[in-house]
């Protein structure tokens, strides 16, 4: 199998509500990646982005988009209609079909900011048995909340502690526009929103872009590049959409992805997950088998801010960035769409060899 690099990663500061339009935001993120990756961009032979129609609130917005990467001359592109990680997987299997291709650029925009984020989010449930209660995206998180809390393993502090950890990183990284300094103890004194979930074990309302440059061994070789880090596995599975026929405290779907990607292979160093909710994650940590010695969310996370269809490519980037700079040897980045951690996305990566 044909060896793939990450050659280039950027992203926009995370914003309540951006003042770009999309072609702005993307062509700001495709700029600093190619710039730091080292390859013109007229040497990228495959393009493909990720965004949703609904978040941003407007029809066709990645056609608009293309608009900030030039479609003349005539490019090769793609969209997937999900975060940007979906549309990485999907240029990473176009490079490895064969020698046609050597490099592709995958960037993805949102802006959760335009609509009411909670209700929108509600397109993704059963439209027969489930959507027609009226849950909207905090309500569901909610229950699986309440699933994790009946276990007995996990208690409301330990919500707390995951929140309180994320965004005292992402402050120290200078990564969440959403910043506070309460101690586990104050945040629990915020009153529940839906249930026993409170403010700060819920994401921010968050606008963002990020985008990637991948690259094979061979053009990596030739024209000299530093790799950010290799990719060395990649796999993506489903759960039921129906939220009563699965356990809502576990993510078979997320466990098998990672067994299938080589995440049991060796030691993960970091890991980078993409969970919205502070519940999310002890999940997570748990399918995954994650030892005590794993960095978890080192940037702070999705919950520090989540940017709907960035945020996970925005793992696999953070992640990347952290092999680069010596934080470790291998990292596990992690994506989720859907309700309830319904659709779960496993990146392998390791530091240049």
């Amino acid at each position: 199998m044909r060896e793939i690099a990450i050659v280039g990663f950027d992203q926009l500061p995370n914003v309540r509500r951006t003042p770009y339009s999309d072609v702005e935001m993307v062509r700001r993120v495709v700029s600093g990646a190619l710039e730091q990756s080292g390859v013109d961009r007229k040497k990228i032979d495959f393009w493909c982005s990720g965004s949703a129609d609904m978040i941003v609130g407007r029809p066709f917005s990645f056609l608009s988009a293309l608009d900030a990467i030039g479609a003349w001359p005539p490019v090769s592109e793609s969209h997937v209609e999900m975060d940007g990680a979906w549309a990485l997987y999907e240029a990473w299997v176009r490079l490895l079909h064969g020698d046609d291709f050597q490099t592709s650029l995958v960037y993805c925009f949102g802006e959760a900011s335009t609509g009411d984020i909670r209700n929108v989010l509600t397109t993704q449930l059963d439209p027969y048995y489930v959507a027609p209660l009226g849950v909207d995206s905090i309500s569901v998180a909610a229950l699986q909340a309440q699933a994790l809390l009946d276990q007995g393993k996990y208690t409301e502090k330990d919500f707390a502690e995951v929140a309180y950890k994320n965004r005292k990183a992402a402050a120290n990284n200078d990564y969440a526009y959403l910043r506070d300094s309460k101690e586990v103890d104050d945040l629990l004194q915020e009153k529940p929103i839906v249930g026993t979930l409170r403010q700060h074990a819920c994401p921010p309302i968050t606008d963002g872009a990020c985008a990637v440059v991948i690259a094979t061994r061979e053009y990596v070789e030739q024209n000299n590049l530093k790799p950010l880090a290799w990719i060395r596995g990649f796999d993506h599975r489903i759960d039921t959409q129906d939220l009563g026929g699965r356990d809502l405290a576990d993510a078979p779907s997320a466990r098998l992805a990672a067994e299938k990607a080589g995440a049991n292979d060796a030691p993960i160093d970091i890991a980078e997950l993409h969970a919205p909710f502070a519940p999310q994650e002890l999940i997570l940590r748990d399918a995954l088998g994650l030892s005590d010695s794993t960095q978890i969310n080192p940037s702070g996370g999705a919950l520090a801010a989540n940017p709907m269809m960035v945020a996970g490519l925005t793992r696999i980037g953070e992640a990347a960035n952290a092999l680069a700079r010596g934080d470790g040897k291998r990292a596990l980045a992690h994506a989720t769409s859907g309700p309830a951690l319904q659709q779960n996305l496993i990146c392998i990566l390791e530091a240049d060899a």
